[in-house]
């Protein structure tokens, strides 16, 4: 028996449409797959043309408590959105990215306290801005310490491969003095997917399809959409602020296309179905139905500060976003609330962890309550995508569902 599926009755596919995607469930069964209130969440934020759809799952590490579908993949076609949607998940790629470092470490081929240039022996003439030997760390890259500076220019427009990055990384004027402070780096996290293809002898995208996406039965994650899912890419709406309407935003040239460089930062496509067999693999201590992909000591890299407990990290470290900075701290690949505060982590408990991506998809694995939250959507000009009224409408509704069951 396969998890009940909802969707707002004004959207509902095809019986035969359903009955497919209901034989590829990717998920374990569950007696009820739907959690009250999220759907009707879901729905006031599409009335309110914050988004177009969504597909929201909630689990623990062996089973679906929901997977539900709101509104359309694409407006102006009125396709309607279904649970295999396909969404670029941009940042929700560096946990991934830091689960490849950490399988490389579990095999004592790597350590994450090693210099970059162990790897990658161009770094070993980088200079600070104080002119010292820059000696950055692979913790250092992957928790936004580092200080690197970030490639620009023609030169990423005709990258092929990450190994082409490099020399521009290297090119481009450090930001500040290693472990000084914390500032989103995509140049970092880059880095730590070339050095998992040094150490492996296999491009990055192809170590991930063999060693994690295959193991774990995530079929639809992918650097490289193929032309079948490309149909099923749901399209990217920014919200125009003069009439309050949703305008659809072309993909991103950088990303999803054959000849690019896999990268680690922001490459990855997926379905809410998949990244939520990443996260119940997470959930689970770093292993699924059998398959382990990581230690148990391993998964306290991703859900333990690797930053200084005093140290401002993350996005909402201003005015706006109430100067959370120090209720966070970052792990390898991670972002991990070190104490809830009220919007989008109200719900939340001390030590969850996960990522967000630059359209709005999120996925946060709260260890306390063992559950994990993952919603996709693809809205590309939230002021904060973090802290969009979108990810705190899904957690809340989520959260008060949970606590009633």
């Amino acid at each position: 028996m396969m998890p009940h599926l909802a969707m707002n009755l004004h959207c509902s596919p095809s019986l035969f449409a359903l009955s497919a995607i209901l034989c590829l469930a990717p998920f374990s069964p569950a007696d009820e797959a739907v959690l009250p209130g999220v759907g009707a969440a879901m729905q006031e934020m599409v009335a309110k043309n914050e988004i177009a759809g969504a597909v929201t799952v909630v689990v623990t590490k062996d089973k679906v408590l929901h997977l539900e579908i709101t509104g359309l993949a694409d407006v102006a076609s009125k396709r309607e959105m279904m649970p295999d949607a396909l969404f670029w998940i941009a940042s929700m790629t560096k946990p991934v990215t830091g689960t490849a470092v950490l399988m490389l470490q579990d095999e004592g081929k790597l350590n994450v306290a090693d210099p970059v240039a162990k790897y990658l022996p161009e770094f070993a003439a980088l200079k600070t801005p104080s002119g010292k030997p820059a000696n950055l760390t692979i913790t250092q890259i992957l928790t936004h310490t580092s200080g690197l500076g970030e490639a620009g220019g023609e030169g990423v427009k005709n990258a092929k491969t990450l190994a082409d990055l490099v020399p521009l990384w290297l090119a481009a004027p450090m930001q500040y003095e290693p472990g000084a402070k914390w500032k989103y780096t995509q140049s970092g996290i880059n880095a730590a997917a070339r050095i998992v293809e040094v150490v492996s002898g296999m491009t990055f995208d192809e170590f991930l399809q063999k060693r994690l996406f295959d193991p774990l039965g995530m079929k639809d994650t992918t650097f490289y959409p193929t032309d079948a899912q490309r149909a099923r890419l749901a399209t990217s709406y920014a919200k125009n602020k003069d009439t309050d309407t949703l305008v659809s935003v072309p993909p991103r040239e950088d990303f999803g296309t054959r000849g690019r460089p896999p990268q680690g930062n922001g490459g990855l496509y997926s379905t809410a179905p998949d990244y939520a067999r990443f996260c119940q693999m997470l959930l689970g201590g770093g292993a699924r139905d059998g398959v382990r992909i990581l230690s148990v000591d391993a998964m306290k890299f991703l859900s333990t500060p690797q930053t200084p407990d005093a140290m401002p990290v993350g996005f909402f470290q201003n005015d706006t976003f109430g100067q959370h900075g120090t209720k966070y701290g970052w792990g390898i690949g991670t972002s991990i609330l070190r104490t809830p505060h009220e919007g989008v982590a109200a719900m939340l408990s001390p030590g969850t962890y996960g990522h967000g991506g630059a359209w709005g998809t999120q996925a946060w694995c709260d260890p306390v309550h063992g559950v994990a939250y993952v919603m996709m959507v693809q809205r590309a000009n939230f002021p904060n995508s973090d802290a969009s009224n979108v990810r705190r409408a899904f957690q809340q509704a989520a959260a008060d569902a949970l606590r009633k069951k």
